[in-house]
């Protein structure tokens, strides 16, 4: 039985460790850090994901 709260838990912890605008923005800033990792272009490319990202924080 314990083994099936501990994901939950897991996710509750992080959940409220980040706050109510850092979950939203987690998907844009995850994003961002793939588009990065593209050789020429990533850069360009995450620049409009890191804006969003900060704007919602």
């Amino acid at each position: 039985m314990r083994r099936r709260w501990g994901p939950a838990a897991l996710l509750l912890l992080a959940t409220i460790g980040l706050g109510g605008c850092g979950v939203v923005a987690l998907p844009f800033r995850a994003t961002s850090a793939v588009v990065k990792v593209v050789p020429v272009a990533g850069d360009v490319v995450a620049a409009p994901f890191d804006a969003t990202a900060a704007v919602i924080d």
